[in-house]
């Protein structure tokens, strides 16, 4: 017995001799035990699906969950909504910036948050959480600019497109009129700075971006269920894959932009929504006559009214040489927006939308809604702004909604330009309601769609009428992906969700349709001692029989796209001179002996970058995937993935967006479609879906680069919507932490 008691002192002794285990924060605490609450289950491919009894414990768990996979795209979308790039990357990026802290304060955002609904303030909380318990769980990760992650930030980032609508603002431009160096610009009021275009002039289209989505009626339909099709074409990597299930409604599924908390382009069990870039006409630009009084400030006439210009300092940091530097600026507001150009001597203010907490309540209330009548009421928000939508849902609706922020305006103006300030007509005056808008609901013809072109053809011949509707309600026009679409759609009964698939990757190029017949006419017209007619015969012979489709094995693909893009490029600058568009220039305007030099000079670099012009198309098109970079640099010596599809500028629906790079002879993709998904509703939700490259921004995870092949050829794989499906799937089930 004494020897039994000796040995439990003993015991005793030495656990307390062992060191206490840190001491947790009431803060980590709280972490730790919100992520019990918390059960993310990884799919064969890496998707992450959060599971949680509330939203914002869902959200917390999605934070999580994005940051394992990309936390250094999660920041630099945050670094960049809050104007702090230049603290990252140096004085280069003090002007982008400027522009960013010209529309967003972080004390205003945090007056927003402080007002918000405690349901979507809950949201927030569970956002910052889940990224800080992330990086409390990661002291190796070290981030570039924000360290801690406040709810308030939430709000810096409230919608999901590639461009938002802040990106409009010509960077070139601000800085001309606000940079010191410019002969004390800010001082001569009236002087005018050096003018570079606010957007693409007419002729210099770049490569085209946007997306395209499909809305199919059950009436065209094998199934007899309404059909969509998300199909973004961003950057590649430039959102995540998940899907987000609570125990208060929420389950949705689809693309979200790195660090945002709301399903993006997705579907939940009921509905689904497709967001593309729209052309809507809702930013407009003012001139103002400006007067600087005589105690050095500056005021602005509106009717016969001179009002203060909002005067306020703005300070942005940037990394310097020796640590942290900041530029003072002194910024200028009207009551419409701040000044950000010159023109021949007038200061120009910019007006936009800005309603951060508003369009963050509809960017996560819409995951929700799960009936056309739901989607409406969300829709009443009103501030999807850049974005047109494509909607079907599992009662059998399709739509066509056009962008719901169009401020009411007078129709006497041309609202493409800056307009007069001192007209107290040029005011808006509310914005257009549902049934003032070019929207298509449930359109006889079952089908609507949209590729970045004007409302107008939406639902072929049952689409809205320009002439009903205000030249500012959209200042776009077709394009050749639209051409395709209605050739896919319309007519087509019986649709499954592969055929669905094969409609959205269909190999016809429309432009090339009106292009290379040109250039057979040319051709066959040219003068026997032209040189440029025997050099290109063989080419000529190529194309002739062409039938307008890529594939990966096409010669004439090849050769009709090298001829495109020279062409394009030698006509452009006349096609901006003459403010037209380079596909009418291309067609109406350039010569017969344009197009041969085009057809030479691509025979030429084909001949001359891969050894013979009679290169496969799949051999220069390529797919490749190195490194985490957000701009990595492309290998011809490294592995790569043939992709079949090209372009869209030439109207492929399924866009990739590749070049040449210093260094490389092979062209590579960095845009185009990046996530693609069909699904079909009803009783249950079926979906295939692919995502380019891979889910994962960690080059040692076996997605980094899983779905490569997939992606390239088109083979979109199931979606593991109901959580039976899970099984069988699963790649691991843990708790956010472990």
């Amino acid at each position: 017995m004494k020897k039994l008691a000796l040995l439990c002192v003993l015991a005793l002794a030495s656990c307390s001799s062992q060191p206490a285990a840190p001491a947790v924060s009431p803060e980590v605490a709280a972490w730790q035990k919100r992520a019990e609450g918390v059960t993310i289950i990884r799919d064969d491919w890496g998707v992450p699906h959060i599971y949680a009894k509330t939203d914002a414990d869902v959200v917390f768990g999605l934070m999580y969950a994005q940051a394992e996979d990309d936390f250094n795209r999660v920041e630099t979308n945050f670094i960049n909504s809050q104007g702090r790039l230049a603290e990252a990357e140096g004085e280069a990026e003090i002007y982008r910036d400027l522009r960013m802290k010209l529309f967003i304060q972080p004390d205003s955002l945090k007056a927003d948050y402080a007002r918000a609904e405690p349901w979507l303030k809950a949201l927030m909380d569970g956002w910052a959480d889940g990224l800080n318990f992330y990086l409390h769980m990661h002291p190796d990760v070290k981030p570039r600019v924000i360290a801690k992650f406040e709810p308030w930030m939430a709000l810096s980032f409230s919608e999901g497109s590639i461009g938002g609508d802040i990106e409009r603002v010509n960077i070139g431009q601000l800085e001309a009129f606000y940079s010191p160096v410019l002969a004390n610009k800010q001082a001569s009021y009236g002087a005018t700075a050096p003018e570079r275009p606010l957007v693409a002039e007419a002729g210099g289209d770049l490569e085209p971006r946007g997306s395209n989505g499909f809305a199919i009626a059950g009436a065209n339909t094998a199934s007899g269920k309404a059909q969509l099709l998300i199909n973004p074409h961003t950057s590649f990597f430039f959102r995540e894959e998940a899907q987000m299930v609570s125990e208060e409604g929420l389950n949705a599924y689809g693309a979200l932009t790195w660090g945002q908390f709301f399903i993006y382009q997705g579907f939940n069990d009921k509905a689904g929504w497709m967001h593309t870039t729209s052309s809507v006409d809702n930013i407009d630009e003012y001139l103002e006559t400006v007067t600087k009084t005589a105690d050095g400030r500056y005021t602005y006439r509106v009717g016969t009214e001179e009002r203060p210009l909002t005067e306020t300092k703005i300070t942005v940091p940037y990394k310097s040489g020796t640590g942290v530097a900041n530029k003072e600026f002194t910024v200028y507001k009207t009551h419409r927006g701040p000044i950000v150009r010159s023109v021949d001597g007038k200061w120009v203010s910019v007006r936009m939308m800005q309603e951060p907490l508003k369009a963050l309540n509809q960017s996560y209330s819409r995951t929700k809604a799960r009936s056309l009548d739901e989607y409406k009421k969300v829709m009443a928000i009103h501030t999807n702004s850049s974005n047109n939508t494509l909607y079907a849902d599992a009662d059998g609706n399709i739509a066509y909604f056009h962008s719901n922020f169009v401020p009411k305006r007078d129709p006497r103006f041309d609202w493409t330009k800056p307009v007069d300030g001192t007209n107290p007509a040029t005011e808006w005056n509310g914005l257009h309601s549902f049934d003032e808008s070019p929207n298509s609901v449930n359109p006889p013809n079952g089908w609507v769609y949209n590729t970045n072109n004007y409302p107008y053809s939406a639902a072929g011949a049952n689409s809205p009428k320009q002439k009903d509707f205000p030249a500012y309600m959209d200042s776009g026009t077709e394009n050749p992906r639209g051409v395709h679409a209605i050739r896919v759609l319309d007519g087509k009964q019986g649709f499954t969700i592969d055929s669905h698939i094969a409609a959205a990757y269909d190999s016809y190029m429309p432009e090339f349709e009106i292009q290379v017949p040109l250039l057979l006419k040319a051709h066959a017209a040219a003068a026997a001692s032209n040189p440029l007619k025997a050099k290109v015969a063989d080419q000529i012979a190529v194309l002739k029989d062409w039938d307008y489709r890529w594939s990966v094995t096409s010669v004439p693909t090849s050769v009709a796209i090298f001829y495109g893009e020279d062409l394009w490029q030698r006509v452009s600058p006349a096609a901006r001179k003459a403010g037209i568009n380079t596909y009418e220039y291309m067609k109406s305007k350039a010569t017969p002996q344009e197009r041969l030099e085009s057809l030479a000079a691509a025979a030429d670099k084909l001949q001359a970058d891969f050894g013979k012009w009679q290169t496969p198309w799949g051999d220069i098109n390529r797919f490749q995937r190195n490194d985490a970079n957000i701009v990595q640099k492309f290998d011809d010596a490294k592995p790569s993935t043939p992709v079949m599809f090209a372009s869209a500028r030439w109207g492929s629906l399924a866009s990739f967006g590749a070049r040449a790079y210093p260094g490389t002879k092979k062209w590579y993709g960095t845009s185009g479609n990046s996530f693609v998904a069909v699904i079909e509703f009803g009783d249950q939700v079926k979906a295939k879906a692919v995502t380019a490259g891979g889910l994962s921004s960690v080059p040692t995870s076996k997605h980094f680069n899983d779905q490569a092949d997939r992606y390239a050829t088109g083979n979109l794989r199931d979606v593991y919507f109901y959580k039976a499906q899970l099984e069988g799937h699963t790649e691991r089930t843990y708790k956010p932490g472990q």
